[in-house]
């Protein structure tokens, strides 16, 4: 059984890579994003909330999604582990995750960590952008989501190196490459 996060700057392919690691752990893979843009699209309270965020490239508040990713943990799918992609992305959302496992008698195995070069990254979202129309994806949204991101989620990596569950890998290559560099790094800090 395996929990773990997957943190990385927008672009740096996490969806991507969260995808192919729950099928190689045969984990559950959640993305606060997908969730968030299945409940913009529906229109529900949340997505509605949400949505006024995301279109500024804003992160959504943490009680928003904390409350979210509660609710998520407790389904019935992640009882063998799970791979959280998108949160946490603040520190009070660390101290909300640890809750979370604690009150369920469980801890985080392994936070793995993807970097990136941001020209590249404001490149490769620009070009995502262009292919599936995202409006939430122009280049001052996407620098400041890169600003949001080293201005808040690095210091819960360095939470977590703290612990000694961070694999850095570099998210830059071809998918089949990246994934296998993820793989061998995983086993430095879960073996």
């Amino acid at each position: 059984m395996t929990r773990m996060l997957i943190i990385g700057p927008p672009g740096s392919g996490k969806g991507t890579q969260a995808t192919r690691i729950s099928e190689r752990m045969d984990i559950v893979a959640i993305s606060t994003g997908d969730i968030f843009r299945a409940n913009v699209k529906e229109g529900t309270p949340l997505g509605l909330e949400a949505k006024k965020y995301i279109d500024n490239g804003d992160f959504v508040p943490d009680s928003v999604t904390n409350n979210m990713v509660r609710d998520r943990l407790a389904q019935p799918d992640v009882e063998n582990g799970f791979l959280l992609d998108g949160y946490p992305r603040t520190g009070a959302q660390v101290d909300e995750l640890d809750r979370i496992l604690d009150e369920n008698g469980q801890k985080l195995d392994a936070v793995l960590q993807l970097t990136a070069d941001d020209e590249e990254l404001v490149r490769r979202l620009l070009h995502r952008a262009e292919l599936e129309g995202r409006a939430d994806d122009n280049e001052a949204v996407i620098r400041h989501r890169l600003d949001l991101y080293h201005e808040q989620t690095e210091a819960v990596v360095a939470r977590y190196l703290e612990r000694g569950i961070v694999a850095k890998v570099d998210g830059i290559g071809g998918i089949d490459e990246v994934t296998e560099r993820i793989m061998e790094a995983l086993k430095s800090v879960t073996a």
